[in-house]
């Protein structure tokens, strides 16, 4: 490299300005005198001594401009008049600040830009000067200023004349801007959440169609309507959320280690969040539903139980007995649903596993894997003795570690914008998005959206998924189905048969002891012959301290199961028979906040029994409630109860009303040959009027599948 030069019409800075060198006086060595002259317009002239200068830490030389390679690729996307004007420019540029138009050039120069007799300024205004005289529009040393300082900044690029132009609203459809503009103003009001723009881009066309005849007027392409409708959006004063930037500030730093499954049920994420719908849960109570939802890395496949927020623990057994076991096609439902129908080898699986016979098209899996957040409903001792008995690995993420279990984050997003956004009552996903009247709207009722719910299901698994490619057709973005019956001939199908033990094994489960008097906790008191031999005796599992493990159904409280050395042991609550109605754990912690205890806990027990049977009275007899008590009520009714009879437990009744069980059937009693058919029709024995009619009791052992006939005919 070059060591800089000092002479004469070098410019250098001193002092915290520039100078122009304008003499040298005596020997480098000897101790020179420098002149310096005042730049742009300055006239005045100091002489410093050479020592001085040296001393100053800000004295150098200032570099010239320094030389840059065309930017040709940025040149070429302007036509070719506006590149020879940007070159022309760049070369009156570099003769105003050298002398010269081209770097290297040698030879006399002007003298209006000779940098030795003429200042900086005075070489603008002459360059000004020259260009008006050769008919340059409206040039001032202003001017010449300002291509200087662009083409310091960005070369040749920065000399380009930009054109302004018309705005982006100017430019597009004023028939589709005129429908965006009647569309926004119901969102400027918040009278209707505000949804993806998708949504936005099919209701803009159906507006255009309704009013100008079908595709008369076509809304732009995708990327185009989405700039258009940011346009039209900032206009109105509605662009952006405050939440969305906070999201994208609490966003990890790449890059991200992606999570790799080869086979079904390898890895499942499991998460929860509220539904961003409103539903009438009952009697006129609206609420919003929570969404438990378990999603297979390796085929994108989805698992969901809607429940009214704040429910218990029952949500992660539901999920796991979903995966494991198929969904029933429904009255209605088109014929292109069904498993038979679609990629998956039906026939070849229905020889395996008699329910996929009439199954819906939603694969049937076994988890190895589960991932969780720190939910407690997530890492509760409960989900962890449930995952143990079924040979699950249960894997809590840290805290606060979202991006650990994206598989199951994102499809919360995809659910809004494919269900939720489309149905009435969609709240938005945040306050900012939300209708200040989506309460009036003609709301559905738990029932109906549970049923909406569990067809989108099946529809998901239709639905093409850019995450999913097979190596063969990487182009290719496969359904979840296409993905499933793609890893089946590799990883194979083994039906799994849930028991009735395996069911309660899945139930929360709590340590208590077992006294003279029974169990009791949640001041209930559970009581039974079977319990003789076990009082105030140690259970042995020295980590529990002797205690004894109980599970309990939070959905139907009048039973609890506990595990004794013979195996799990089905004790009531003692008061059963004071309370004539079902209740769930809402109804009955509802009753226990409003009856005051005023005698010993026997009798305060006794006082909630009655208590209890007294209000499913009034509220099965419709008569008027309070606002609580309703609301109350209404969770408790939109619970989804999956009873568990009294007696044997009956795994059939425990499953297939909730998850929709195809071909479930009862291994045959030696005594009694009789088999369920699909719609659970016998001649076994069954129970009468009531809500028990209909129940097979038959004395054989209840289970999903004959694990005898399948054991050599699983599919390689």
């Amino acid at each position: 490299m070059s060591r800089p030069v000092l002479n004469v019409g070098g410019a250098v800075r001193h002092l915290g300005r520039e100078w122009t060198v304008a003499g040298i006086e005596g020997a480098m060595a000897s101790g020179a005198r420098i002149w310096l002259a005042g730049k742009d317009g300055d006239s005045s002239l100091a002489v410093f001594a050479l020592a001085e200068l040296l001393g100053d830490p800000g004295f150098g030389p200032v570099a010239s401009p320094r030389l840059r390679v065309p930017q040709v690729g940025l040149l070429s996307t302007v036509r070719e008049d506006q590149q020879q004007r940007a070159l022309d420019l760049e070369r009156h540029v570099r003769e105003v600040e050298t002398g010269y138009p081209a770097p290297g050039g040698k030879g006399p120069v002007k003298p209006q830009y000779d940098p030795a007799s003429t200042t900086l300024a005075q070489r603008e205004q002459a360059k000004a000067d020259e260009l008006t005289a050769q008919g340059w529009p409206r040039v001032s040393r202003a001017t010449v200023r300002r291509w200087r300082a662009r083409y310091h900044a960005d070369g040749v690029w920065g000399l380009v004349a930009k054109r302004r132009g018309s705005t982006r609203l100017d430019r597009a459809d004023a028939l589709v801007v005129e429908a965006l503009r009647a569309l926004l103003p119901e969102e400027a009001l918040r009278s209707r959440s505000r949804g993806w723009k998708k949504r936005m881009r099919r209701e803009t066309q159906w507006w255009l169609d309704a009013r100008h005849g079908e595709r008369m007027v076509e809304v732009p392409a995708k990327s185009t309507f989405n700039k258009l409708l940011d346009a039209v959006e900032e206009s109105l004063g509605l662009q952006g959320t405050v939440a969305q930037r906070r999201a994208r500030a609490a966003r990890p730093a790449p890059p991200f280690t992606p999570t790799v499954a080869l086979r079904p049920g390898e890895i499942v994420m499991l998460d929860s969040s509220p539904l961003d719908v409103l539903v009438v849960l009952d009697d006129g109570v609206v609420g919003r539903l929570e969404l438990t939802s378990a999603v297979d890395v390796a085929m994108r496949g989805l698992w969901g139980v809607l429940r009214p927020v704040g429910s218990k623990l029952t949500d992660v057994a539901v999920l796991l007995a979903q995966m494991m076991t198929p969904m029933m096609m429904r009255p209605g439902w088109d014929a292109a649903l069904s498993m038979a129908a679609s990629v998956v080898p039906h026939d070849r699986l229905s020889a395996v596993d008699e329910r996929l016979k009439d199954a819906a098209a939603r694969p049937v899996i076994v988890p190895e894997t589960v991932v969780v957040d720190q939910g407690k409903v997530f890492v509760s001792a409960a989900t962890r003795a449930a995952c143990e008995s079924l040979g699950i690995s249960l894997q809590p993420v840290p805290p606060a570690n979202g991006p650990a279990k994206g598989h199951v984050e994102r499809p919360f997003g995809s659910i809004n914008s494919l269900f939720c956004q489309w149905l009435p009552g969609y709240t938005g996903s945040n306050v900012s998005e939300r209708g200040s009247k989506v309460e009036q709207e003609a709301l559905w009722t738990v029932t109906e959206l549970r049923e909406l719910w569990e067809e989108f299901l099946v529809y998901w698994h239709h639905r093409p998924h850019a995450g999913l490619r097979h190596p063969l057709m990487p182009k290719k973005a496969l359904t979840p189905n296409q993905m499933w019956a793609a890893l089946l001939p590799v990883a194979g199908y083994v039906p799994v048969p849930l028991s009735a033990d395996d069911f309660v094994e899945l139930l929360p489960v709590r340590w208590q002891s077992i006294t003279d008097a029974g169990i009791r906790f949640d001041y209930r008191t559970y009581d039974g012959s079977c319990l003789n031999g076990h009082r105030g005796q140690d259970s042995g599992v020295r980590a529990e301290k002797g205690l004894w493990e109980v599970h309990y159904n939070p959905y139907d409280p009048v039973r609890i199961w506990v595990r004794l050395p013979e195996g799990f042991r089905e004790v009531a609550w003692i008061h059963t028979s004071s309370v004539a109605l079902p209740f769930t754990h809402h109804v009955w912690e509802h009753i226990c906040k409003v009856v005051e205890r005023t005698g010993s806990r026997e009798e305060h027990e006794a006082e909630l029994a009655l208590a209890l049977d007294a209000f499913l009275r009034r509220a099965a007899g419709k008569e008027k409630l309070s606002s609580v008590e309703r609301r109350v009520m209404a969770k408790s009714r939109a619970s989804e109860n999956v009873p568990v009879p009294a007696g044997e437990i009956n795994v059939l009744d425990v499953l297939a009303p909730s998850f929709g069980l195809a071909g479930v059937y009862a291994a045959p009693d030696p005594d009694d040959e009789t088999l369920l058919d699909e719609d659970g029709d016998a001649d076994a024995d069954v129970v009468g009027d009531g809500p028990e009619a209909g129940r097979h009791v038959s004395g054989g052992s209840l289970i999903l599948s004959d694990q005898d006939l399948e054991e050599d005919q699983w599919l390689p």
